[in-house]
């Protein structure tokens, strides 16, 4: 007998908007097959084309794409282009920020989720072609979103709170609960805060419906040293099983259950951390937890 599947269903769009970098595992060169794993159309707006990450490369080439972004946004609005999730990660510059607002106002709306990753710190720094007046400009981007799944450096850059540390110990759960309502208060419904520790040894995240005010919380092992690339395969495998009509608490264990099996086969194998995680090798795990 041929083994049973389950009913057909509509096939769903996400539009994701990040920069390409060529080599080393992060934005659009994870969003996209982690999306499609999930059985979602992605469809994508690249910012930008860099030869590897900025993150432990030095030479790399890059070429920005902003001015693109009009002209291909003018194509879809004549096509009539709709998505069911528009979901934006790294962000290269003020203008950009800009762009997507308006391209936030005019294709989000009822039955689209809009997501986004405010991709630009950790571990309570600012990535280098970043400020202040950057992070509040995407707090503006995120005021717009359905959803947005920081970490705690990106959130306390947006709310200009002092960075409170990464180790069990530096802030209680009272904090972090305090911290998710500030950011729902900014204009997302759903918060997802991600690199969250009370207990030596295990990290996760926490996550906040606005509508319900309930909290979440849910927490894997944690395996030390700096693995690129891991928030945006986080936020792509978060996004996919919200849109595989997972509650947000289901969709932050899927996120983070397929971002540590990544971590510790490329910790197993001991490559090198800067080309990114073995998140292809983890996929049949994320489609047989989405029950695909």
């Amino acid at each position: 007998m041929s083994e049973e599947r389950s009913p057909i269903k509509p096939q769903k769009r996400v539009i994701s908007v990040q920069d390409i970098s060529c080599v080393g595992k992060c934005s659009l060169t994870v969003a996209l097959p982690i999306l499609s794993a999930c059985g979602i159309e992605t469809s994508i707006l690249p910012t930008a084309v860099l030869s590897t990450h900025t993150g432990g490369f030095t030479g790399y080439t890059f070429h920005d794409l902003t001015s693109e972004i009009e002209p291909i946004v003018a194509h879809w609005r004549m096509l009539g282009l709709r998505a069911d999730a528009l979901y934006t990660g790294y962000l290269g510059s003020d203008e950009q920020l800009a762009l997507m607002g308006k391209f936030f106002d005019e294709f989000g709306g009822k039955g689209t989720i809009v997501m986004v990753d405010p991709a630009m710190a950790d571990a309570g720094k600012l990535y280098p072609a970043f400020d202040q007046k950057f992070a509040l400009g995407m707090r503006d981007l995120v005021a717009k979103a359905d959803l947005t799944c920081p970490n705690l450096t990106e959130a306390s850059f947006m709310l200009e709170k002092e960075y409170p540390g990464d180790q069990a110990g530096d802030y209680d759960q009272a904090y972090i609960e305090q911290m998710l309502r500030d950011l729902a208060a900014l204009g997302p419904k759903q918060v997802v805060l991600t690199g969250v520790t009370f207990e030596e040894g295990k990290v996760g995240a926490a996550a906040y419906d606005a509508q319900a005010n309930s909290f979440d919380y849910y927490f894997t092992e944690r395996v030390e040293g700096y693995y690129h690339g891991t928030g945006d395969i986080y936020s792509s495998a978060l996004l996919g099983a919200i849109l595989n009509d997972k509650s947000l608490k289901e969709a932050i264990k899927v996120a983070c259950d397929f971002t540590l099996g990544a971590i510790k086969r490329t910790q197993a194998l001991g490559t090198d951390p800067k080309y990114g995680v073995d998140f292809e090798r983890e996929i049949p795990a994320l489609i047989k937890e989405l029950g695909l």
